[in-house]
């Protein structure tokens, strides 16, 4: 039986015995949970196994494909580069990048990239994962395409394709690509155990991933259907279809030897809790103010609020995250009141900053729920943690998702 093993504080125990149970009970595989209060970590955990064999502890330094949790540090870049004066949110797209303005995009700014909100939720046409992979030519055939909604209107999720776009813009301001500059403006000053993409060298401690469970026999997308199933020419269709993933891509060396922003972060709760822990202290972290406060402040300008296009759900985006205050029924309704930006991965990873209370909960795992966003498990984990810090959650009451009740 594979022990739960880190540090953690004594308000902390029902979380790491939960954890334990989780993985007890095969509910979890591997996993690592982190909660960072004001900069020091107070609860570092993980545990289970790093393959389904059960033949490799998850380990300190274990890392995994950690999905769409890394948006929230491609977002963290981008407000690097605003609090630099690089990027302006509310400047045209155009200034920096003017072949993007053709076909309709003229009037997009920067701000709809990192709302979700620019209409450029996918690509035109049919694409393959490999292709997505080359980013050049794949954000090519984005700046040549119309967007698919009035930008500013709506969310519609902006699943791989948010890191393409932000990459090019970073390149354009930079002359780094985004893995280039999070590496060495960010990850390394702060010894920060994150990556977009993994070398080879690094393998050998990487965990593998779980795909998730087929969904029931009888369920249906939340989206526009037909006769024969999903309409191919919905929104949500163009976007999480085009390609079709499939969750062991992870475990293949051309995805794990790319850079994809948006998708393929390497990491585990520790190295992407010392990255968002900035946000969620106001902007200082370690004595050097990363951010500025107003630059975090932006954050919360909210861009949208209603169902979103892509993922249908009702989501509240500000700047680079999603906000709570959305009400029981939407995106992130398991969050306390309090000033909060989130965002998390396909099968359950979870970030959540908590500026208003100074907390940072990270939460990375390599066996996959069928969620896209926040598993029962994660969701359990995130009560009981503020359960502990004596925070109310209103969503505790009604549960989801199979969620294990503290």
């Amino acid at each position: 039986m594979a022990k739960v093993n880190g540090t953690c504080d004594s308000r902390f125990t029902a979380v790491k015995d939960l954890l334990q149970a989780n993985i007890n009970a095969d509910e979890e595989l591997g996993a690592s949970l982190v909660v960072n209060i004001n900069g020091e970590n107070v609860l570092d955990l993980w545990g289970g196994y790093a393959d389904p064999a059960k033949s490799q502890p998850w380990e300190e330094n274990t890392i995994t494909n950690v999905w769409s949790s890394s948006k929230t540090v491609l977002s963290l870049a981008a407000l690097l580069l605003i609090d630099r004066g690089l990027l302006d949110p509310f400047e045209k797209v155009s200034k920096y990048w003017p072949e993007f303005a053709g076909n309709g995009k003229q009037d997009i700014e920067v701000r709809h990239f990192l709302s979700h909100s620019s209409g450029i939720s996918g690509w035109e046409g049919p694409i393959t994962i490999q292709e997505v992979c080359d980013l050049e030519s794949s954000t090519a055939r984005l700046a040549a395409q119309p967007p698919w909604w009035t930008p500013g209107s709506a969310s519609g999720y902006h699943s791989l394709t948010m890191g393409h776009l932000l990459n090019e813009l970073t390149q354009r301001v930079t002359s780094k690509s985004l893995a280039e500059y999070v590496a060495a403006e960010l990850a390394g000053p702060l010894h920060a155990d994150f990556s977009f993409g993994v070398p080879a060298s690094e393998y050998h401690r990487v965990a593998t991933i779980i795909p998730p469970p087929a969904p029931p026999a009888d369920w249906k997308p939340e989206a526009p259907t037909d006769a024969t199933g999903v309409d191919t020419s919905s929104v949500f269709a163009k976007t999480l279809m085009n390609p079709v993933m499939d969750a062991d891509v992870a475990n293949q060396d051309f995805w794990r030897q790319a850079s994809v922003p948006a998708a393929n972060g390497f990491t585990n709760a520790r190295g992407i809790a010392k990255l968002l822990s900035i946000v969620s202290c106001g902007g200082a972290l370690d004595g050097k103010q990363w951010l500025k406060r107003e630059t975090v402040d932006l954050i919360f300008r909210e861009q949208t609020k209603g169902a979103d296009l892509v993922i249908t759900s009702k989501t509240r985006f500000g700047i680079g995250f999603a906000l709570n205050g959305i009400g029981e029924e939407g995106a992130g309704y398991w969050l306390p009141e309090g000033e909060i930006c989130f965002w998390g991965g396909w099968g359950g990873s979870l970030v959540i900053c908590d500026v208003g209370r100074g907390i940072t909960i990270t939460y990375m795992m390599n066996k996959m729920s069928n969620v896209g966003l926040g598993s029962g498990l994660a969701k359990a984990y995130i009560w009981e943690i503020y359960k502990a810090l004596g925070v109310e959650v209103l969503g505790e009451a009604k549960g989801t998702d199979g969620a294990t009740k503290p």
